[in-house]
């Protein structure tokens, strides 16, 4: 004798059938399951997104470089705040100090008994120019003369300067009015 559904012992079949949930459920469960995909991004798809953010990147870092007739402003504001320092120090020390121009750079020297001796402190000391500077014209107005240094005094009253610095990016003047104070022009 068989078991039926309805596990009784009897030979016919059952009237009492499982619930259509029950069949589906039961049909569910033997159905094979797929592989299931991860949720997320491979790692070759992060590598791909790292390598064009890393090309955007050195792309906009090639297109930012510095104007150069910034740099020659920023090289001439520089210039004219040690030319403000040199006036204090020259009136400081009670001796004249002297700025001039040199082949790649420029210096400071101060007048000794000897004569005119480079400064070798940390602000009026020996610097390269930066910014691009090709060459430097010093002028005093009203004189026809072409001096080759600036010479600052122990009295706070100077006689007016122009200093043009040129690059090929143009020219900065720096406008001494004789005061003790320079601008850029």
């Amino acid at each position: 004798m068989r078991m039926s559904a309805c596990k009784s012992r009897v030979d016919t079949p059952c009237t009492a059938s499982p619930s259509r949930a029950g069949w589906a459920g039961a049909r569910r469960s033997r159905e094979p399951r797929g592989p299931r995909r991860a949720v997320g991004f491979t790692l070759l798809e992060m590598m791909v997104v790292l390598v064009i953010a890393g090309l955007l990147v050195s792309l906009t870092a090639l297109t930012m470089t510095r104007n150069p007739r910034t740099d020659l402003n920023e090289e001439a504001q520089r210039l004219a705040l040690l030319f403000e320092s040199a006036g204090d120090e020259a009136q400081v020390r009670a001796r004249p100090i002297a700025w001039q121009p040199l082949e790649g750079g420029f210096r400071f020297d101060q007048r000794t008994e000897d004569g005119w001796r480079p400064l070798r402190d940390d602000l009026l000391g020996p610097r390269q120019w930066e910014g691009g500077v090709t060459g430097v014209t010093i002028s005093y107005p009203g004189s026809d003369s072409q001096p080759s240094r600036v010479v600052f005094g122990t009295e706070a009253i100077d006689v007016p300067v122009q200093v043009t610095l040129f690059s090929a990016a143009g020219r900065a003047t720096i406008v001494g009015t004789g005061n003790g104070r320079y601008e850029v022009h």
